[in-house]
């Protein structure tokens, strides 16, 4: 596979790049730039990437591009490097979702320049990462998509979705959710605190459940709310617990938080 850069050194970078050294991913072949030094020195040193010069250096060097900024960047990134795109031999991995293809090619000035949306998320970190991908079209090669679901499986799993406004969706049902998870884990070990627990037992007890819930979820060909079910045994705990978490509107309260995070998404730019 060709090489691959990061224009930008923050978190998300480091998210990915850390996910892919714990996978394993051939780290020799990527390439990180950023308008701060130290922030791209820093995340050199400690992941063992190399750094480019400048953003023009890295687009010379590499094939895949990671646009690991935030939105309001992307313009003055484009006006920067444009002129060193080539459409036959450049991928780019948009990340922000306030940009859609269509502009991203405005900014580039080239209607052919081959763009990829991807929304990852933050467990990418650790190697558990959850990525959405739409391709700017069908111009693909099997072997470019080959290699982009490589990049993105080196740090969790992809899936591929077919129209370009599901990039919105995905915002908050992947990439903002495990915000989500981390309040209700940190309220679980908080619980478990109050009821006599130490702490960090509490966290460790949540956090297993909630892991362990998502795997059956993911790998049991079961309704998430058969799942629930089989839990609530008549007149039990677990359905006295469900009582009092309708009645305080938690399943509304999460759909009501992702339709924010999702109009938010829509218009960020704005």
């Amino acid at each position: 596979m060709d090489k691959i850069g990061f224009i930008g050194a923050g978190n998300a970078a480091k998210a990915m790049i850390t996910g892919m050294a714990r996978n394993k991913f051939d780290l020799e072949r990527i390439y990180i730039s950023s308008k701060s030094n130290e922030s791209k020195e820093r995340l050199s040193m400690d992941l063992m990437v190399t750094c480019a010069k400048n953003n023009v250096d890295l687009v010379k060097k590499c094939t895949y591009i990671f646009f690991a900024i935030k939105s309001q960047h992307y313009s003055v990134v484009f006006e920067e490097i444009k002129e060193y795109l080539d459409p036959d031999r450049h991928i780019i991995i948009s990340l922000a979702p306030g940009y859609t293809i269509a502009e991203c090619k405005a900014l580039a000035g080239l209607e052919h320049l081959k763009i990829v949306r991807a929304m990852p998320n933050i467990p990418s970190l650790v190697g558990e990462g959850m990525t959405g991908i739409y391709y700017s079209n069908n111009s693909f090669t099997s072997e470019e998509k080959s290699n982009v679901e490589k990049i993105f499986k080196g740090f969790g799993e992809v899936q591929e979705v077919e129209e370009e406004d599901h990039m919105d969706t995905l915002v908050s049902i992947s990439a903002s959710s495990p915000a989500y998870v981390y309040i209700m884990i940190e309220a679980m070990g908080d619980a478990g605190v109050l009821t006599g627990l130490p702490r960090k037992m509490s966290y460790k007890l949540a956090a297993q459940a909630v892991m362990g819930a998502a795997k059956m979820v993911k790998e049991l060909d079961m309704h998430p709310g058969e799942l629930k079910d089989a839990v609530c045994s008549p007149g039990g705990t677990t359905i006295e617990a469900i009582k009092v978490l309708e009645d305080r509107g938690f399943r509304s309260a999460l759909i009501e938080s992702m339709l924010a995070c999702y109009n938010k998404s829509k218009n960020l730019k704005k």
